[in-house]
């Protein structure tokens, strides 16, 4: 295996880009219009095999943003139950790995991020250890007979749990080596389940929060590994006093019950609200007696000042369509960004592709 080089030189933002929501819309929230690529440059017409669509603009935003990485995220709630049965079978783990490494070598990414929620034992958590030191294998040898060893490395991410019930499961002492960043999914602390309201994603304070998660995690875990998560949505309560209070049901949400998007927060009559103890941001609306909670831009700077006290390794949001417009002053990755003085992750990302099965990704989309 490769020596690995630093995992970053500066905190990372990463974000999760969803494959069922509105492609274009994600493209328009985080860059400006006018230094957007047109999307017809997809003429679909070009001769021979081609690279078209999301993976495409993809390519161009990196050839344009030189610090642009994308990954490929494998798994997430609703795509998890499978990974015990493939994880813990070596022929197939094998077909898994590789066909891993063909999505990023035929698409021009920079790495692939597991998100496997969650191993429920210690068979599948040894298990999950062996998929991650063959992906990591994988990747350096795909590197290698590409010539490309004198390059960045190739990511290798997981979004792991910020639940004590499943992060304990996780061999995390044994996973770390073959990891570059571990991305807590720091949010979902509260919501419908819970016999009261509560805040989702707060920093301090209540039965789970994140200030546990990272100093369980950071025993095993070095700190600039550690990325912490954000959420781009709000859990709902309906018929309650507010936080820590009874409630009667949850609210119709942007996409389903009790969870809106950000960018629809706080709903119009609403008062937005900020804990400075716990950082928890929420709107209440005494009127309806509605309350969501959710991170608004004075909780996420906040957030990114106790990632920058705890030297971690940046922040992640969770989902990226949920934020408002590039130019709101309320745009959270515009946020993170201004909290961190730009001084991000600049480590280059790949463009080289020689063994793409997409000719015009061979050739650097020219």
């Amino acid at each position: 295996m490769t020596t690995p080089p630093p995992s970053t030189n500066g905190p990372v933002i990463a974000g999760y880009f969803s494959n069922w929501q509105d492609s274009y819309a994600d493209k328009e929230i985080h860059f400006p219009a006018n230094e957007c690529i047109d999307g017809k440059a997809d003429s679909w017409d070009d001769q021979g095999n081609n690279l078209y669509g999301n993976f495409k603009q993809f390519y161009l935003l990196k050839q344009r943003y030189r610090h642009l990485k994308v990954s490929i995220s494998i798994g997430g709630w609703t795509w998890s139950k499978n990974f015990g049965g493939v994880v813990c079978d070596s022929e197939k783990r094998q077909r898994f790995v590789e066909s891993s490494v063909k999505l990023v070598s035929d698409f021009g990414l920079d790495g692939i991020d597991i998100d496997w929620e969650y191993p429920k034992n210690d068979k599948e958590a040894l298990h999950y250890v062996h998929l991650l030191y063959d992906i990591r294998i994988a990747l350096d040898k795909y590197q290698e007979e590409c010539g490309q060893l004198s390059q960045p490395r190739l990511l290798l991410t997981v979004a792991v749990p910020c639940g004590p019930e499943n992060y304990r499961k996780l061999r995390l002492a044994d996973m770390e080596p073959y990891v570059d960043l571990f991305y807590l999914m720091a949010y979902d602390y509260a919501g419908s389940w819970d016999e009261k309201t509560g805040h989702q994603a707060a920093m301090f304070g209540g039965a789970l929060n994140t200030e546990q998660a990272v100093n369980d995690y950071l025993k095993f875990v070095p700190s600039r590994k550690l990325v912490v998560g954000l959420p781009m949505y709000g859990r709902g309560f309906s018929d309650t006093d507010g936080p820590d209070s009874p409630y009667n049901g949850v609210p119709k949400g942007t996409w389903e019950e009790g969870q809106f998007d950000y960018r629809d927060l706080p709903k119009p009559g609403a008062t937005e609200y900020y804990d400075h103890q716990k950082i928890a941001s929420w709107s209440y609306d005494s009127n309806t007696r509605e309350f969501i909670s959710y991170d608004n831009p004075q909780a996420i700077a906040a957030k990114c000042n106790y990632v920058q006290q705890r030297q971690l390794g940046g922040c992640m949001f969770w989902e990226l369509s949920g934020d408002q417009h590039h130019h709101n002053p309320r745009n959270l990755v515009n946020t993170v960004y201004r909290s961190f003085d730009g001084q991000i992750d600049q480590i280059t990302n790949h463009l080289d592709y020689p063994k793409s099965q997409f000719d015009n990704l061979r050739n650097y989309m020219k």
